[in-house]
């Protein structure tokens, strides 16, 4: 019987998982998701919408504000999500203001296809920062709930005019 050789060094190693956080969380994202805290979530605001993961739990609550066409004016939000979730929050509330219910869900539906299937970017500024999360299935909800918190407390309004 011959003796097995000797590993040379090039097999194959594990993934280091700090390697694939600092992937996913680089200074960009976590600047991002400290920065949430310029939309503080106020209760006086008249709508309001909370969006939960099922995958992950993260929940993003947000109160808003809308002009008399029925675009956003005003937005708060407070997320209870990892970094990734706290960051596209914030991608969020920081390009809201004029937006509308249908420009929302449209923006929404383009993120969901744009995780399920790749191809472009979602049409939104910013969002190429968190686009490594693509990767991380796990995240994928934490991701939309801004949106989905919005449309839930827009929903809530009467039609305008």
């Amino acid at each position: 019987m011959r003796p097995r050789p000797k590993p040379s060094g090039l097999a194959r190693k594990p993934p280091d998982p700090l390697a694939t956080s600092a992937t996913l969380y680089t200074r960009e994202v976590l600047a991002l998701a400290t920065s949430l805290s310029q939309w503080p979530r106020d209760p006086d605001l008249p709508l309001s919408g909370t969006a939960r993961s099922a995958t992950c739990g993260s929940t993003v609550s947000l109160s808003l504000a809308t002009d008399p066409a029925g675009a956003i004016a005003r937005v708060g939000l407070k997320a209870q999500a990892c970094a990734i979730g706290q960051a596209s929050a914030a991608l969020f509330a920081a390009s809201a203001a004029g937006r509308n219910a249908d420009n929302l869900a449209a923006a929404l539906e383009a993120i969901r296809h744009w995780l399920k299937e790749g191809g472009e970017l979602p049409d939104w500024p910013g969002f190429a920062t968190i686009a490594p999360a693509r990767d991380y299935p796990a995240r994928h909800g934490a991701i939309l709930l801004a949106w989905q918190a919005a449309l839930e407390a827009l929903s809530s309004q009467p039609n305008p005019r």
